[in-house]
C-alpha cells in the first residue's frame, strides 16, 4: 500500500500551529495542531469531543460556512482536521483564529452534546476545551499563508 500523505510529515519536527495537509483539487485538508506530537500533553477525550462540536458548530454557521466540508479529531488527540472547498488560505486562517476565539470564551450548553444528538454526549469537557483553544490564539496570532507549509 502507498503511504498517506500525514504519515510522511515529520512529526518530531511539527509544533502546535497550521498546516496544508493536502489539496486534491479544489478541496484543502488543513492540519489544525494544537500539540506538539509525542510530546506527553495531549487533548484530552473530553476537550477534543468538545472542541469538536464547537469548531464545527462555529465553522458552519460562519461567513464561511459553504465551504466547510469537515471538522474533526486526529486520533493522536494533538490536533484536529478542517477540509475546505474553494476557501483561500488566508480566509481559513481567519476562520481558525476566529473558531478558537469562539471557543476560548464558549459559555452555556455544548451545541450536539445530549443523548439524543451525540453517540457519547457524557463525554465532553467544556473548561478543557476552552483552556485548550484560548492556549492557541497566541500560536495563531500573525500566522500568514507562507506559515501553513510544514516546516521540512
Amino acid at each position: 500500500m502507498e503511504r498517506i500523505a500525514s504519515f510522511s510529515v515529520d512529526h518530531t519536527k511539527l509544533e502546535p500551529g497550521m498546516y496544508i495537509s493536502r489539496t486534491d483539487g479544489d478541496v484543502v485538508t488543513y492540519d489544525v495542531r494544537m500539540k506538539k506530537p509525542n510530546g506527553g500533553d495531549y487533548l484530552s477525550n473530553g476537550s477534543l469531543h468538545t472542541i469538536e462540536h464547537l469548531f464545527a458548530t462555529y465553522a458552519r454557521n460562519s461567513a464561511y460556512k459553504e465551504h466547510i466540508i469537515y471538522i474533526g479529531p486526529m486520533g493522536c488527540r494533538t490536533g484536529c482536521y478542517m477540509l475546505t472547498r474553494s476557501l483561500p488560505h488566508a480566509d481559513a486562517i481567519r476562520l481558525v483564529q476566529d473558531s478558537m476565539r469562539f471557543m476560548a470564551d464558549f459559555t452555556g450548553e455544548i451545541p450536539g452534546a445530549s443523548e439524543l444528538e451525540c453517540g457519547n454526549y457524557r463525554e465532553h469537557s467544556l473548561p478543557d476545551a476552552k483552556r485548550d483553544a484560548a492556549a492557541m490564539i497566541p500560536v495563531l496570532e500573525g500566522w500568514t499563508v507562507e506559515d501553513l507549509q510544514y516546516k521540512a
